[in-house]
């Protein structure tokens, strides 16, 4: 099975942007490729004029929900009708979200001035059972079939505080980037979902079709998420950040 990877555009944001935007863009990944019918849940976030979709923490059925990879989640039941803020105990995607958010804010690293980065990458698998030495030995195998790899630029530059004209006009326009890149994000996530990133192509016919043939034909399959600092430990990094506009270019 081949795997398809998806490297999504990157983001930079001020520090107290990261995890409500890692958190739309992880939960709708997970509602897109959740392997049968789930019940959705729109969310407005709170520093953004964004909405997303994502699980509602009311799903009841264990069968729509990808499988837990974790051995801490293994045992963790799915059928918690209650949101997070009606409960002590927080829906288990909220769980796995949140934890690798917090993972990834201890793996940033330094760039820059004010400037730090990292990586996360979401992956999906499912595992097989194959037979070796004549079918005398049993061996798993963990069969990754698609990767969503997104790059994170962390700006802790202070943010103009006053009220004069420049400092809420470079206010909105910090604001305003940031929900610009978090959009471009999510439409190629719902771009590629769609048609597995690959251009449309058409048969002799002229009829078009799309490349989803990497997603196995299954009822449940497992994710994970990991964090890194580099995308590619080969990739400079300095180099990339040079390139970047500046959030506080106030002449930009």
């Amino acid at each position: 099975m081949n795997c398809k990877e998806h490297h999504l555009p990157e983001l930079e944001l001020a520090t107290g942007q990261v995890r409500e935007a890692l958190q739309a863009i992880l939960h709708t990944i997970l509602f897109i490729r959740s392997p049968v019918s789930v019940t959705p849940a729109d969310v407005l976030c709170e520093g953004f004029d964004i909405c997303y979709t994502r699980i509602s923490n009311d799903t009841t059925n264990t069968t729509t929900l990808p499988t837990l990879t974790h051995h801490n989640y293994n045992n963790h039941h799915h059928n918690n009708n209650n949101s997070p803020k009606k409960s002590q105990k927080r829906h288990f995607l909220d769980q796995r979200v949140d934890d690798s958010i917090e993972s990834f804010l201890t793996t940033l690293t330094q760039i820059g001035p004010e400037l730090l980065s990292g990586c996360l990458t979401l992956s999906f698998f499912e595992r097989r059972e194959s037979k070796q030495l004549f079918g005398l030995v049993s061996h798993e195998e963990k069969i990754i079939w698609e990767q969503w790899t997104l790059r994170v630029v962390v700006n802790n530059t202070p943010r103009p505080v006053n009220d004069d004209t420049t400092s809420v006009m470079e206010r909105q326009r910090i604001q305003h980037t940031a929900e610009a890149m978090i959009r471009s994000v999510l439409f190629t996530i719902y771009h590629c979902a769609c048609t597995g990133s690959a251009p449309k192509t058409g048969n002799e016919n002229g009829e078009i079709f799309d490349d989803l043939s990497h997603i196995p034909p299954i009822l449940s399959y497992e994710f994970d998420i990991h964090c890194s600092s580099k995308i590619d430990d080969r990739e400079n990094v300095y180099s990339r950040v040079a390139k970047m506009p500046s959030l506080l270019n106030l002449d930009g």
